[in-house]
């Protein structure tokens, strides 16, 4: 049945110009990630008559594998299958689908098509307002490859559901949180979502929903990232993953992994505590591959508070320069400042040698440009993929620039600075440049995040040593005159994680 589906579903993509359905964020899943993602429900205790949901079915890929791999498993279940799509374009490719489906399942097996918008036509059930349906469906099994697209706040399905949105969001986990609200108590549901929504305060309202209605009990990643979608030509960072709605919290989250979306032969597979998955107040989910990964993880969650709980906090350089064109400089003068760029951040120190950028100076007239010349730590926001490290900093000092009572910061910079506005002193500069510089440090924060951006939120999110610890740190690094990450992290397992 599903080879029938995946052949009709080529017919269509074959008159159907991708650029017309990126527009749509309708990327059609493969056969092998269809038929892996079928396999993953727990099938045992599900009842004689299955409900089954596919939100955004598109030509049916999805539904035909959970169908046909239900049918082969049991004899006597009996499924009737649910089906939300709204693109007139598709609609004549799944109706064709749907019919032949029922032409091989038989009386076993009964569907529906709903031609209505998944988000709206549900809203008033979500946000149980006084038109909320008194018999209201509810699913025993969900799969999905809702659409990949961001609108905008004002956009119709973000305010349906204001209780997971926080500024522009994405369909993608707008449909993830209703299907979640679709499924019965104790059911389970399949998605293959991209990664993104793991960390960031941006998707912060939608974790605290998702993971609190329901709980991880699988996470699969894929090792290349470009084969997801292979024929799509889409490299969006993506995972399944196997929710469960329940309040009770498993012992252990089970992370598959695997080559692309056409090789599910050799999976490799590691159980992780639910602690080391889900963790922090944000619900940030980490991703261990490893041992060595959860160990990492439960290292460094030896302790609760974070920088901003000790004082200190990582902001993002000011000064976007394509848009201060006329504020800046080529060469220094009265009046004008060194504006540093990631280019300036050089074995563990920062300097103001020629960037290679056409302005490295910025005029000083504007106050909410500038900042106070004191300690920092700089660290670069992006790096490259092949890069050995993610986390890349330096330590600033002021007595290198002492002529100048102000400074700028290019917007591709973080730096770390004191809550209050007060100077950092010398020993907690150099700790916290140590914690940044460290291994651990590094491996942690590709664990939570598998962008090449160095995120000031997630920084902020990460748990440290107290004050006192970090001060006694930097003391340690100031003494060695050494700020290689070698020393970093011997000091780092001698003061703080031993």
């Amino acid at each position: 049945m599903l080879e029938y589906i995946i052949n009709e579903t080529n017919k269509f993509l074959e008159q159907m110009p991708k650029s017309k359905r990126k527009k749509k964020g309708q990327f059609f899943t493969s056969k092998e990630t269809a038929e892996f993602m079928a396999t993953m429900f727990q099938l045992e205790g599900l009842p004689l008559e299955i409900n089954i949901l596919d939100p955004g079915t598109g030509t049916g890929i999805l539904s035909a594998a959970v169908v046909e791999h239900l049918l082969e498993a049991d004899e006597k279940r009996s499924i009737h299958l649910t089906c939300y799509e709204t693109d007139g374009d598709v609609l004549p490719v799944l109706k064709n689908n749907m019919v032949y489906l029922l032409s091989k399942a038989g009386d076993r097996f009964s569907y529906e098509i709903r031609e209505q918008d998944y988000i709206l036509s549900q809203q008033d059930d979500f946000n149980e307002t006084f038109f909320a349906s008194e018999q209201q469906t509810k699913y025993d099994l969900i799969i999905g490859n809702p659409p990949y697209l961001r609108v905008m706040r004002d956009n119709p399905a973000a305010l349906a559901m204001p209780k997971v949105v926080h500024g522009a969001p994405n369909l993608y986990f707008l449909f993830a949180s209703m299907s979640l609200f679709n499924l019965k108590d104790n059911a389970e549901m399949v998605y293959i979502i991209p990664r993104s929504w793991t960390s960031g305060a941006y998707f912060k309202a939608f974790r605290q929903y998702f993971l609190g209605e329901g709980k991880l009990l699988q996470i699969h990643l894929f090792v290349s990232r470009d084969k997801v979608f292979s024929s799509e030509e889409v490299l969006q960072e993506t995972m399944i993953v196997k929710v469960k709605k329940t309040q009770i919290v498993p012992d252990e989250v089970r992370i598959t992994s695997s080559q692309s979306n056409s090789d599910f032969n050799e999976i490799s597979e590691l159980k992780v505590p639910y602690s080391s998955v889900v963790s922090g107040r944000d619900l940030y989910v980490y991703l261990p591959t490893s041992k060595e990964d959860i160990d990492i993880i439960q290292r460094i969650n030896t302790y609760q508070k974070t920088l901003p709980d000790e004082g200190m906090r990582m902001k993002t350089g000011i000064v976007v320069d394509f848009r201060q064109w006329d504020d800046l400089r080529k060469e220094p003068g009265d009046h004008i400042l060194p504006l540093f760029y990631s280019q300036h951040i050089r074995n563990g120190r920062v300097n103001h040698q020629p960037s290679g950028k056409e302005f490295d100076w910025i005029i000083d007239e504007k106050p909410g440009l500038i900042q106070r010349n004191k300690n920092y730590v700089f660290c670069k926001r992006f790096t490259a993929k092949e890069e050995r490290r993610r986390l890349q900093c330096g330590v600033y000092l002021p007595e290198d620039f002492k002529e100048y009572e102000y400074i700028g910061t290019q917007n591709k910079i973080n730096f770390v600075d004191k809550t209050d506005g007060s100077e950092m002193d010398l020993s907690t500069t150099y700790g916290v440049y140590a914690l940044l510089n460290s291994t651990l440090f590094d491996m942690y924060y590709r664990i939570l995040n598998g962008s090449t951006q160095v995120n000031s939120t997630e920084i902020n999110s990460i748990p440290v040593p107290p004050a006192a610890t970090i001060a006694r740190i930097g003391e340690k690094v100031i003494d060695s005159n050494d700020l290689s990450t070698d020393n970093c992290d011997r000091i780092l397992k001698e003061v703080a994680y031993g």
